[in-house]
Parts: C-alpha cells; structure tokens; sequence
C-alpha cells in the first residue's frame, strides 16, 4: 500500500468511526481488515494530522457546576445548559433541548409521566425527539387547566398531549380548571370520575416534569392568566418564595397554605417527593427564590438550568 492509499484508507475508517460511530470490530468486519490494524491506523491519523479532535472547554465549567448541584441538594440528575447567546429566548431553547434528552433517557417502560404548564416545559416539550416506536408510557396533566387568559402552546393539556404524541404513549386531559371560584366547586369536581381517574395517576407518578413560578413575575402575562392581581396580593403577604403547580413554599421548602389551597386542583407537594424523578426546569435571577426553595423542599430532585442561575445556587 503506498503513501496515498495509505491516506485513504485512514479518512475511510476516521468517517467510519469518528462521523458514523461505527465500533473498530464493526469497521474490521465491513473493510476485511484487523482489528488491530484499525486501532493503528486512527492512531496515525491523530498524529499525522489528518484527524483533529477539538473540546470545547466552555462545557468544563457547566460540568463542574452540574456536580456542585448535585452534591450541594441532593439530585439524582442536573442539567446547566450551554448557550453562547444571552438572548433569553436561546437559553431557554438550549435547556428545552438538553432536558428534552435528559426526559427521553430517563423515561422507562411503563411509566406514568406527569406534567406542569409554561414556557419551560413547553421549551423541553417542543425538542423531544419523535419516537419511532410505541412507548408503553402514559402522558398525564399535573394541575387543571388556566382560569384566565393563557396562550394554548403553554397550556397544561397542549404539553401533554404533544409530549405523548412524540413519544406515541397515552395522555389524558384535565377537563376541569385548575383553579376555581370556591372549595364548594372544587370539592364537587373532585368527586367528579374523571378526577379520580387523574388524581391516582398522581398517587403512582414515575415521572414529573415542571417548571417553577415565583412571585418575582407576578408582573408578567402568564402569572396573571393564572392567578390575577387579587391572589397575587395574599402571596405577598405570606412571603411565598415559589409554587409548583400552583403548591407554594417558603424559601426553605416548607409546604405553604394560602387562599388559593382550597381552591386548587393540583397534584400536591409531597406527590412529587415520591416520583422516582421530578425534573425542574426554571433559570433566571426572578426564579431564584422558587428554584431555592424547591431544592430546600425536595420537590425535585433534577434540575435543568442554565449557567448564570446554576452559579447563584452554589454560592
């Protein structure tokens, strides 16, 4: 073999294995060649130049972030998601993308998988990849469904329904509001069967996917879709630090009762303290206190971020 052919033929097994992740054993039996002569010649390639390997050393420090989190609360998985961009609408693209593979590795067979609303987990919901095949897996609103104005690709039934579709699984909607007008209401819809038929979905949830509010954007349009200025005024009172699902915490975890708690159709707190995985997904200096107090509470046990607030946490 000359010089050039020599080259080729280490381009040839470099696409192979570097571009098409092809096994050096896959590679020995496709070309008719050793093993051992595999091994050799992605050896020359990397010395002589032909094949370069570049590593992108922003990611070392959203590493290094990502195991503080982890030992610092306690969590199964972390995710701080790398963004070059300091658009918000990027890093909420790059957390959508990387919790949507954290969501698609961790799902297993079986699993009832449970859902929040907002942008987040709309974000992660919209960069799940399509499955290919039937997952034996049921698709589940955590909380009913808005009370005021709420764009429908945030709304809770929209994320479940799209998430079970990519991953061809089961869903079931909420067909009654999250929150009510009075417990009366609420307490005859939960009588109703089809909240029952929900609510031991969350007795059994394997999975749940939330974002996180906080009162910080009680300024914002979908915190008043939900809630109005009427309850946002009780919240302030109570020195709530976050909710999820419409369950609010102190800023050291501990369950909170305001006027809205009997009024509310949601799963409850310690619903998700028994999940074999509870993915937050939330990033930004506004959802600081409710991010805090959700890790202090145990309410999840991953969290999907971005770089700016995983530094704020490990301070």
């Amino acid at each position: 073999m000359d010089n050039s052919d020599d080259i080729r033929l280490i381009v040839k097994i470099a696409q192979l294995y570097y571009e098409q992740d092809m096994t050096q054993a896959q590679i020995a039996r496709e070309l008719g060649i050793y093993r051992t002569t595999i091994s050799r010649l992605l050896k020359r390639g990397r010395e002589q130049g032909i094949v370069t390997i570049a590593i992108n050393y922003d990611y070392n420090e959203n590493l290094w972030l990502e195991q503080r989190l982890k030992l610092q609360f306690g969590l199964k998985e972390a995710v701080v998601a790398y963004s070059d961009s300091h658009d918000e609408s990027q890093q909420l693209a790059a957390m959508g993308k990387q919790g949507a593979l954290l969501l698609d590795r961790l799902i297993e067979a079986g699993d009832i998988i449970g859902f929040s609303w907002g942008r987040a987990v709309s974000a992660l919901v919209e960069h799940l990849p399509q499955s290919n095949h039937g997952r034996p897996a049921i698709c589940v609103p955590m909380i009913g469904g808005p009370s005021g104005k709420l764009e429908s690709r945030y709304h809770v039934n929209t994320l479940t329904y799209s998430a079970a579709a990519k991953l061809k699984a089961e869903s079931h909607m909420a067909d009654f509001p999250g929150l009510l007008e009075n417990s009366l209401i609420r307490n005859g819809i939960m009588q109703s069967r089809h909240y029952q038929t929900i609510s031991s979905y969350w007795e059994n949830l394997d999975i749940a996917l939330v974002g996180i509010g906080s009162p910080a954007i009680r300024d914002g349009a979908n915190w008043h879709a939900f809630y109005g200025s009427e309850e946002t005024d009780d919240l302030n009172s109570r020195q709530v630090a976050g909710d999820i699902c419409s369950r609010f915490y102190t800023l050291n975890g501990d369950a909170l009762s305001t006027k809205m708690t009997e009024k509310t159709l949601a799963i409850e707190l310690h619903r998700l303290q028994q999940a074999r995985y509870a993915i937050g997904v939330a990033f930004g200096a506004e959802k600081y206190s409710g991010i805090l107090g959700a890790l202090r509470g145990k309410y999840i046990n991953c969290l999907v971020t971005n770089r700016q607030t995983a530094e704020m946490l490990v301070k």
